[in-house]
């Protein structure tokens, strides 16, 4: 049976209309099925690109530290050659075939070169150790900007459920005001009034959810989604401000104990202490153990294997290399890496000190959302009963059409103000806690 080109292009394109199906189904099963801010951080920590580029750095470092530890160990080469042997007769120049041979191999391994190949091992060692702690830290700043939009995203959707609930008030009074309208009882003007009510409460509704897709796409853009990927989040069943705040003292010094930056920062002046050994090294005397194993073959001179065997090699020795002067190389090698030490330390001390302010900082953030959100809650309960009661009187006529707006007006700022004061001291609650405890969770 012939198999013609055609039909094999028509057999592959069917496979891969069958296979679409499964490459998507598998592309999604990699999502959460529901998306709380805990999977948002998890999916971010596996699947970010610039944190997946740290680790592949880190894999790098891990080779680097591999070859170090090999350095320890004899290294081995082999070489063979042939050489060929051409005459200029009448017909020209003429390759008669191979004349000579020459198989050899050879090895040396460092002796002494005062523990130069221990600390480089050290040293890759630590920027192994500190490319892991980049890789952390690229994790903890990914978590706080996960949690900072997830907490928009569910501040908004409180928005829009008070929003409509004030919706169906309007629409309420709306067709309240056409009925009191029709039979004479209002104004033309009190029920334009109703009607400017209700489609300003549409409008608010429309804002609050063109707000919430902004929100959702800020949060799918740092979770690296695609963007025909309809990003549904399951909100928690409760959001609660708590009132107390661990001292500041605690979460400095838990934080300066743990935290990847001060990790990194204090193995950078390990790392430069172990330079400076390395540099130092460079001025002493080093000793190889050197040596090679060589056989050959010419032609004419007897049997092949004879000749490999007569013509058998091996020199073993030692090699001894003393610096004398090398135009102040090494000097200045030694000098910079002791700067290196000095702006290391620097840095470490730079580290401490910033994260102890950005503590610092979070702590009086903390404690002045903590104070607004008290505030705010208050204001807001009193507003909201102010507008029941409000709603209470203008269904019995008690009051007009502008003393209820002016009352709405202050509930829709008053609720702004609460649900604003208690997701910013969530958040600040949040960041404040993951100092210490590299954690960020709403359960």
């Amino acid at each position: 049976m012939m198999i013609t080109i055609s039909s094999i292009m028509e057999k592959a394109f069917l496979l891969g209309i069958l296979l679409v199906p499964f490459g998507v189904f598998a592309q999604s099963s990699n999502y959460p099925s529901a998306w709380t801010l805990e999977n948002c951080i998890a999916f971010a920590k596996q699947n970010n690109i610039s944190i997946n580029s740290l680790r592949l750095s880190k894999n790098s470092a891990q080779q680097d530290l591999l070859q170090a530890k090999e350095a320890k160990y004899p290294n081995l080469n082999g070489t063979f050659s042939q050489g060929l042997f051409a005459v200029n007769g009448q017909n020209g120049l003429n390759v008669n075939g191979a004349q000579s041979q020459s198989i050899g191999a050879n090895s040396s391994m460092t002796l002494y070169h005062d523990h130069y190949i221990k600390n480089n091992e050290m040293s890759k060692n630590l920027l192994l150790q500190m490319s892991d702690l980049s890789v952390k830290e690229a994790e903890n700043n990914i978590s706080v900007s996960i949690a900072q939009a997830f907490l928009n995203i569910l501040m908004m959707k409180e928005n829009i459920v008070s929003i409509e609930s004030l919706l169906q008030t309007s629409e309420i009074q709306l067709k309240q005001g056409s009925q009191l309208y029709n039979a004479g009882s209002i104004s033309k003007l009190q029920y334009l009034q109703l009607e400017i009510q209700f489609a300003q409460d549409q409008f608010n509704l429309v804002q609050a959810q063109n707000s919430l897709r902004s929100d959702v796409l800020n949060l799918k853009q740092l979770l690296q989604l695609p963007s025909d990927y309809d990003l549904q989040i399951s909100s928690p069943e409760n959001i609660t401000v708590s009132a107390g705040i661990r001292s500041l003292g605690e979460i400095q010094n838990t934080a300066q104990n743990s935290r990847p930056e001060i990790k990194y920062s204090e193995l950078n002046v390990q790392n430069a202490e172990t330079g400076l050994k390395m540099a130092q090294a460079s001025i002493k005397p080093t000793l190889n153990l050197v040596g090679n194993i060589s056989t050959g073959y010419n032609f004419g001179n007897g049997g092949y294997l004879n000749q490999l065997g007569n013509n058998f090699y091996l020199p073993v020795g030692l090699s001894l290399g003393i610096p004398i002067y090398n135009n102040r190389i090494y000097k200045t090698s030694i000098e910079k890496s002791k700067i290196e030490i000095d702006q290391a330390h620097l840095n470490l001390k730079n580290t401490q000190l910033t994260l102890n302010q950005q503590i610092e900082q979070a702590y009086i953030s903390l404690q002045n959302s903590v104070s607004q959100y008290e505030s705010a809650q208050k204001q807001f309960d009193l507003n909201r009963q102010s507008l029941d009661i409000v709603n209470a009187e203008m269904k019995i006529g008690s009051i007009n059409y502008v003393q209820l707006q002016q009352q709405r007006l202050l509930y829709i700022q008053a609720l702004q103000n609460y649900l604003q004061a208690k997701y910013s001291a969530v958040l600040n609650r949040q960041i404040y806690e993951f100092y210490s405890t590299n954690q960020i969770t709403l359960q």
